[in-house]
């Protein structure tokens, strides 16, 4: 499954799903495989090899949907009778292809999927049962998340997305004092285009701010299984003109407030240019309180943190190495500083987690090592730390500042085995310590006019 072989002429086209991406490949005449359309094809099957590249990009796009539907399913709190799950998802021929890399729960059982069979963490078969759900980290001891991680790298499974290895945001003492809301993502400025394309892929629902006198409601995740609404409160930043579009829509936000309410309280908003939220009430409606963060379900909070933190830890302006004059007007200098270099959300963590794993299997493991915050490098010209949360690096002597900014796109260089796809951070710090390990081969004339 996850393949489909087609004949034009003598020579066959092989589309295959690999990993989440569809590629498709060429076999000659005698089945040796060729980089490129062989030109028989191109001259006598203009329309099918049209037809196949069509199909690859849908078949991308599905792909790419569908995984973040699963993605999105732990909070859903979906389970499916055996049979049934067994049709849609595992068996199915381009969902199972993400379905069999994830881990699940059959009656209870953390399940897996290795060698054609559904197996336990000890590798005995599992041939059917009554009802299935996705598998869970927040629910699960701490030796059981590390057992299953270990299980997944034994049978080098990359997983769509991170399940085994995904972040669990668990209530602080802060989050306690404060009672009813999470400041642990406020005070953040992010490019508000890109929040906004986030949010709408982790179910979100948000308004553009425009400069203008008018209010909007928070970013917004309704959680209809749990009878809650999930808020982050986010005002526009700046003046018309130098930090707008033509249009008005801002360029940036300022981010404060996580906040939960019953599903159907009444709606917050504020001014798009800042201020105050409050609730906007019909006649005779009463305010609602917003609840207790001790009231809300672990996996509810660490789900929508989690979501918090991904818009925060992508869409931040402290994520681009070349804000390190502090972006216009030096206004971000301090918080592109103390964000570039600060302490690591449990994103970042998790991150570190992993490469401490990858590092001893890396060519570059002798000059590598993890140390706090950051991956120092040591190369020939100068020692360099990678910070683990934005990719921002500094050299030796005196910390100074390496402008590395990576190429737009999706390609990396081959790290070997991960065990999860979607961290393009990890590929770029990745990417970042190869080139400086051997730093007397680098010939890009923007860096070696810093080192």
């Amino acid at each position: 499954m996850g393949r489909a072989r087609h004949d034009l002429g003598e020579v066959t086209a092989l589309v295959e799903v690999q990993g989440s991406r569809a590629v498709l490949s060429w076999r000659n005449a005698t089945g040796k495989v060729v980089k490129s359309v062989p030109a028989a094809v191109r001259r006598d099957h203009t329309e099918e090899l049209k037809d196949l590249k069509a199909a690859v990009k849908d078949i991308d796009k599905m792909l790419s949907a569908q995984a973040e539907r699963l993605d999105r399913q732990f909070l859903a709190r979906r389970t499916w009778a055996y049979d049934t799950w067994r049709e849609r998802f595992l068996d199915h021929p381009l969902v199972g292809t993400l379905a069999r890399r994830l881990l699940w729960t059959v009656d209870g059982t953390p399940v897996g999927f290795a060698n054609g069979e559904l197996s336990t963490l000890t590798d005995d078969p599992v041939k059917g049962g009554e009802e299935v759900a996705l598998w869970h980290p927040v629910e699960r001891e701490p030796a059981e998340v590390v057992a299953w991680r270990d299980w997944l790298e034994r049978h080098e499974i990359t997983q769509p997305f991170k399940q085994a290895h995904r972040e669990v945001y668990l209530l602080t003492d802060a989050e306690r004092a404060t009672g009813t809301y999470s400041n642990r993502f406020a005070a953040h400025f992010v490019r508000q285009h890109q929040f906004n394309s986030l949010a709408a892929i982790r179910g979100w629902r948000n308004k553009l701010r425009l400069c203008v006198d008018d209010e909007a409601p928070p970013a917004t995740r309704e959680l209809p299984r749990w009878g809650l609404r999930a808020e982050y409160w986010i005002e526009g930043d700046g003046e018309y003109g130098d930090d707008t579009t033509e249009s008005g829509s801002y360029l940036r936000l300022r981010t404060d407030q996580v906040r939960f309410y019953p599903l159907d309280a009444p709606e917050n908003s504020a001014h798009c240019c800042g201020g105050e939220y409050r609730m906007r009430l019909r006649d005779g409606e009463d305010p609602v309180d917003p609840l207790p963060l001790t009231a809300i379900p672990p996996l509810v909070l660490s789900e929508v943190l989690r979501d918090v933190d991904l818009f925060v830890g992508v869409a931040s302006v402290g994520n681009d190495p070349a804000w390190q004059d502090g972006g216009p007007g030096g206004r971000f200098q301090d918080y592109w500083t103390s964000y570039g270099f600060g302490e690591l959300t449990e994103t970042a963590q998790t991150r570190r987690t992993l490469l401490d794993r990858l590092i001893p299997r890396l060519a570059i493991a002798d000059r590598c090592s993890l140390e706090g915050r950051f991956l120092h490098v040591k190369g020939e010209r100068h020692t360099y730390r990678i910070h683990l949360g934005s990719g921002n690096i500094l050299m030796s002597p005196n910390d100074q500042y390496l402008c590395i900014v990576p190429k737009s796109g999706t390609g990396t260089p081959q790290t070997g085995y991960l065990p999860f796809e979607g961290d393009r951070m990890l590929a770029v710090i990745l990417s970042k310590a190869m080139l400086l390990a051997d730093d007397l081969r680098i010939t890009d004339p923007a860096i070696l006019s810093q080192l």
